[in-house]
């Protein structure tokens, strides 16, 4: 790889926010992931049951889907540092109870889904806010590369977490894995603390309401940020509930118990890290629409072989394509969106991102779950993977009316357009961005050249 290329990928960590940000956010997702694989397990020995794995998903990511639109709405009025470090401080204890209950042997399934619907209410605050925050210790400029290292962070400890928790719940239990993610949050809740961010005072904001109703307008009347979150709505509603299964795969189909569990989920992990750092590399968002496009239909081709696959390292092998495919649509439609996105309703919009990207996974899990009670785990996930190639396909299909649009939108972001005043809306926008356009193809005219030489000339006499 090229010197410059390299330099190019890490270039966001220049920021000094984002650098204690990344270095605490790489130790806490460890043991978010640890604790991901062993409450499933946890959940699996206590019960046995697809259908409680199910249950015991949707009870953790179903409150995003109900109250991320109030955290959007918190990340653009409040500072969204604060926020951060509540939410995070929130995150621990709520850990802490899970691993005390754990360790004392008092823990029981109710217990596990009492604990995970109270996070999934967190997340709901914290993910709006944490998306948006990126914004503010980068600025626009990095923005692209911060988001891409972002989700090479989150996949990174996505390789390692699973293979740790299944070396730990297999010799001590789940009880230390939950502890171990207790205690990880401290260092990002430290990174925070050291940061310096200087905080905008918002002004004076309108009725909640009518906050909530101008995010959720801006969505639906701007086609390509739309399009985007529908298909990666339709990908964690029907694709994603594969991770809710894979204690079943694991033990029943593979037959190599939790520690190849946290191998298989790690081997999604390096899939997506290595889809992270690609996007990381690029400067521009150009071609990253057809790159959800293939992506999405990556994925559900995936997803069906997996399904069918019976053999251990084959099956390892395919979900190393599957994380590749699946990190690389959501990255991109993240990269995408926040591009398109004012930064007044940035915190609006990532809420209706995060209903999309986790508020439908619950969702899907629980319908898995039932489903796969039903007709087994492996038709479950081939019936959401041919699901994704369909709507991959009309996604694909519509993509050239979307790209105009789109472009306008983020030529009005980068030239400082894109944050109308209040009650200004998107038409307004776009007609900024029509003149944007105007100007810029004005400026690389021969005529424009001649006029900028006479002005010049002028100057001198």
């Amino acid at each position: 790889m090229p010197p410059e290329r390299l330099a190019n990928v890490a270039r966001a960590l220049r920021h000094r926010n984002f650098q204690l940000f990344f270095a605490g956010q790489l130790i806490s997702l460890v043991g978010t992931w640890m604790q991901t694989v062993a409450q499933s397990w946890l959940v699996y020995r206590l019960t046995g049951s697809a259908l409680l794995l199910g249950t015991v998903g949707f009870a953790s990511q179903f409150p995003v889907f109900l109250m991320s639109p109030v955290g959007g709405i918190v990340a653009d009025r409040k500072n969204r540092h604060r926020v951060v470090i509540a939410t995070q401080a929130a995150s621990m204890v709520l850990a802490l109870i899970l691993a005390w209950l754990t360790l004392t042997n008092r823990v029981q399934v109710f217990h596990v889904m009492l604990l995970a619907g109270l996070l999934g209410v967190v997340n709901a605050f914290d993910l709006p806010a944490r998306q948006a925050f990126i914004m503010d210790m980068v600025g626009r400029e990095d923005l692209i590369n911060a988001i891409a290292l972002n989700s090479s962070m989150f996949n990174g400890a996505r390789i390692v977490g699973p293979a740790v928790a299944g070396i730990l719940v297999a010799s001590i239990g789940e009880g230390w894995c939950f502890f171990a993610n207790a205690v990880s949050y401290i260092a990002v809740i430290v990174g925070l603390l050291l940061m310096r961010v200087s905080h905008t005072p918002k002004k004076e904001h309108r009725p909640a309401l009518e906050d909530l109703r101008e995010g959720f307008s801006f969505v639906r009347h701007t086609k390509p940020i739309l399009a985007l979150l529908l298909l990666l709505g339709l990908v964690s509603l029907v694709g994603m509930p594969y991770t809710v299964l894979m204690p079943i795969f694991a033990d029943q189909i593979l037959h190599v118990g939790a520690r190849g569990l946290g191998i298989l989920m790690g081997a999604t992990g390096l899939g997506a890290l290595i889809a992270a750092l690609s996007l990381a590399m690029r400067s521009g968002v150009k071609g990253l629409g057809t790159w959800v496009s293939r992506a999405s239909i990556a994925f559900g081709f995936t997803l069906i072989a997996f399904a069918f696959s019976r053999w251990y390292l084959v099956s390892a092998a395919i979900l190393v394509l599957l994380g590749f495919s699946m990190m690389m649509q959501m990255t991109a439609s993240n990269t995408l969106i926040q591009s398109m996105v004012p930064d007044r309703l940035r915190g609006r919009v990532m809420s209706v991102y995060a209903m999309m990207f986790m508020g439908m996974a619950p969702i899907g899990a629980f319908s898995a779950g039932a489903v796969a009670h039903r007709l087994g785990a492996p038709l479950t996930l081939a019936i959401g993977g041919a699901a994704c190639i369909v709507g991959a396909a009309l996604f694909t299909v519509e993509l050239p009316t979307f790209r105009i649009e789109a472009r306008k939108l983020i030529l009005a972001q980068e030239m400082g357009t894109g944050t109308p005043a209040e009650g200004v809306g998107l038409q307004t926008v776009i007609s900024d961005a029509d003149v944007a356009v105007e100007e810029a193809a004005f400026v690389a005219s021969p005529l424009a050249a001649s006029i900028s030489d006479s002005g010049a000339q002028e100057g001198k006499d």
